[in-house]
């Protein structure tokens, strides 16, 4: 039987309890596998109101949001760094969550993703399903689904 292997681990962030949850367990993880982490937020979309008699305008990140979402990315890495990691990256992108992520973990090839089982935007997970189901889906590496302690 082989071991586990887990060179690079990938945690999703966006500042919720449920992605701090899932950024604890992706540190532990990779302090006990030697791994290298990747902090992953994405800045979503913000959907403008357009009447449908006028023409389509394409929706964008508000610099506050982009601003914010990198804060995110910037405290985990600080919190990361403390816990003794070293090889550690933070990558914050831009767009629809769920495409960005994808894109992202098949750009760059990671052993496992760790996302928490919720994030900020529960509203809207009520009307387009979870960010982490979805993901959960469509990536082609294991994913550490990461529930809240309140579970």
């Amino acid at each position: 039987m082989t071991g586990v292997s887990l060179r690079h681990i990938t945690v999703a962030v966006d500042g919720s309890a449920f992605a701090n949850h899932g950024l604890e367990f992706a540190i532990d993880l990779a302090q006990k596998y030697g791994s290298e982490l990747t902090i992953l937020g994405v800045a979503p979309l913000v959907p403008l109101y357009v009447s449908s008699t006028e023409p389509w305008v394409p929706t964008e990140v508000p610099e506050s949001e982009a601003r914010h979402y990198r804060s995110v990315v910037d405290v985990s890495l600080e919190k990361a760094r403390k816990a003794g990691l070293t090889a550690v990256t933070g990558v914050c992108l831009e767009g629809v969550i769920v495409d960005e992520m994808i894109a992202h973990v098949e750009a760059h090839p990671t052993d496992l993703l760790v996302i928490g089982s919720r994030g900020l935007s529960t509203a809207k997970r009520l009307l387009l399903g979870s960010v982490s189901d979805a993901v959960s889906h469509h990536v082609k590496c294991p994913v550490l689904i990461v529930r809240g302690p309140a579970e």
